[in-house]
């Protein structure tokens, strides 16, 4: 994958930028929180402005979100906040509008453009609509992990077996021990704060880590809820002695690509996390 390792940034700290989805989405900002430079694969988090209105025709990437402010209404459905979709390339929605605005995660397969009008879509790698309120959180996962979080499952590809899930864990929770996967890890902190190895991350805190990289130990005084993503098959963990022992207030210390060096920095005061 082309993608650079990031860990961490906070989202706060990046531009926001004109974006269209390849004219079916006219008036749209985005950070871009990461992207593939051969496939043009990114993940972002999207402003839909108040009024916005679009005829909503098929793009030829997947487009996957989660809407984290606002509502969007598509197709005549409704996606309130923390409402989830896969929508696979070829799928013709229908109408999308905001009426009141919204703050959207999406990640987007390639980049965006319009697909052409005998474009089908993968029926199987289709969630049209999930209130992720009323998926039930589930535990033992994994056997030698910590206790005091669980995991709502919201995706997993029936080809690939990339997974999508929201992790919540309970305050005053941490670990002793790294972690390390042979996948992709991708992560968007929501809600809560997180002490590890590159620092404390706070609501708004993103990362793309590349296979094999150990990471951790984690803490939270607070409880956190993240949205977590693999990409290169299902995440499986492998736990190893930590680098450095855990610690609360560790110094932020991230791994950057050099275009999001001017943007390196805790989270600025105040409540968005966006």
């Amino acid at each position: 994958m082309a993608r650079p390792w990031i860990e961490f940034i906070q989202s706060q700290r990046l531009p926001w930028q004109s974006e269209d989805f390849g004219g079916l989405r006219p008036g749209l900002q985005a950070k871009r929180l990461s992207a593939d430079s051969a496939s043009g694969a990114c993940s972002l988090l999207v402003r839909y402005p108040a009024g916005f209105r679009a005829d909503g025709g098929a793009l030829t990437a997947d487009d996957e979100f989660l809407v984290l402010d606002g509502a969007l209404r598509i197709g005549g459905r409704d996606y309130g906040p923390m409402a989830y979709a896969h929508l696979p390339g070829g799928y013709r929605s229908g109408e999308w509008s905001s009426p009141e605005g919204a703050i959207v995660l999406e990640f987007l397969s390639e980049w965006p453009r319009a697909a052409n009008g005998n474009a089908r879509p993968d029926e199987e790698r289709l969630v049209e609509h999930c209130d992720t309120f009323q998926v039930p959180y589930t535990g033992n996962f994994h056997p030698e992990f910590p206790p005091g979080a669980g995991r709502k499952m919201l995706y997993q590809d029936p080809q690939t077996r990339d997974t999508t899930w929201i992790l919540g864990t309970m305050p005053m929770r941490w670990a002793e021990r790294s972690e390390v996967h042979p996948t992709v890890e991708e992560m968007y902190l929501i809600s809560g704060e997180v002490h590890g190895n590159r620092g404390v991350m706070r609501p708004g805190a993103y990362f793309w880590r590349p296979p094999a990289k150990p990471h951790g130990p984690y803490g939270t005084r607070t409880g956190n809820l993240y949205l977590f993503r693999t990409k290169g098959g299902h995440l499986s963990t492998n736990y190893v002695p930590p680098e450095r022992d855990f610690r609360w207030w560790p110094d932020y210390d991230p791994v950057l690509p050099p275009e999001f060096e001017p943007y390196r920095g805790e989270a600025p005061d105040g409540p968005s996390c966006w």
